[in-house]
């Protein structure tokens, strides 16, 4: 079982020395990611329904929330094994050339270290602000990430479709493995869906184990159907509290239903303390694992 960080580029974790703070602590500890969450904006007054917190509401939306790719270089400068995720990046709002462009720069100068997680996006007032369309984000998205794999792979890319029209397209640098592993986020059916399609890793924000047993079945049908084999696609659990009182019980659930990693939010705000918060953890929990 593999441990990560969650919310890892916010708050006091947004400045340069709470980001180093956090990333060096988490990778002496033994975690082995860092997961960045993201808005572009954030209208203060939108109607729609926040899906990880009864409230409906996003949490800390004063907090400075710096950007996922640009946080993750910086941490990447300041360590050296430690994976950077992005936990998840709203990619339908985004240009797919340029999004590629980023992501295999940060791949290549941190010597392939990434993972993408990747969303559809819930914001709807946020994609209307961009000037993107709501409706239709979920092919949007799985045309973009094909368009972004052609990039990374191919020497020259021609694609045309109804997003997007390239013709003998070159895109440098390339990812160190040509690809970079991409993580389907979302806590619904039409996520896990996703991810057992064309996902290299599940990444459901938020749920019981019963719920992720439910959608893990949910993804390895997917997977089965498109000729995948389900197994190779790794899960990873997002967290919103520390595991609850019993977080070695807690943590076996999630192995039982078959979760590979385990993302925490930092298990302190503060900067100064969150190193020996991390080794508290990595003793009580992590070295019983």
């Amino acid at each position: 079982m593999n441990f990560g960080v969650i919310f890892s580029n916010v708050g006091a974790f947004a400045s340069a020395d709470g980001a180093r703070a956090l990333a060096t602590a988490a990778e002496h500890n033994g975690f082995d990611s860092l997961w960045t969450v993201e808005h572009v904006l954030i209208p203060a007054d939108y109607t729609s329904t926040y899906p990880y917190d009864p409230s409906g509401r996003m949490m800390g939306d004063s907090m400075d929330l710096p950007d996922p790719l640009v946080w993750l270089a910086y941490v990447a400068a300041v360590t050296t094994t430690i994976k950077l995720g992005t936990g998840i990046l709203i990619v339908p709002q985004r240009n797919p050339a340029i999004v590629a462009k980023e992501v295999a720069s940060l791949d290549k100068l941190s010597g392939g270290r990434v993972l993408l997680g990747v969303g559809a996006g819930w914001l709807e007032e946020e994609f209307d602000a961009l000037g993107v369309p709501f409706a239709g984000r979920g092919r949007r998205l799985d045309v973009y990430l094909e368009t972004m794999r052609a990039l990374w792979a191919e020497d020259r890319v021609t694609i045309d479709n109804e997003f997007v029209s390239y013709r003998n397209a070159i895109s440098l640098p390339k990812p160190v493995n040509r690809s970079v592993p991409i993580i389907i986020g979302g806590h619904t059916d039409a996520a896990a869906r996703r991810a057992g399609r064309i996902g290299d890793g599940f990444f459901p924000g938020r749920g019981s184990p019963q719920r992720m047993a439910e959608l893990l079945v949910v993804m390895r049908r997917a997977a089965e159907e498109a000729g995948r084999d389900p197994d190779a696609i790794e899960v990873t659990a997002g967290t919103l509290g520390v595991l609850g009182d019993d977080p070695l019980g807690a943590v076996a659930e999630l192995v039982e239903v078959g979760v590979h990693r385990v993302a925490i939010p930092p298990l302190s705000f503060d900067p100064a303390a969150v190193g020996d918060a991390m080794a508290n953890f990595a003793d009580r929990v992590m070295s019983k694992l």
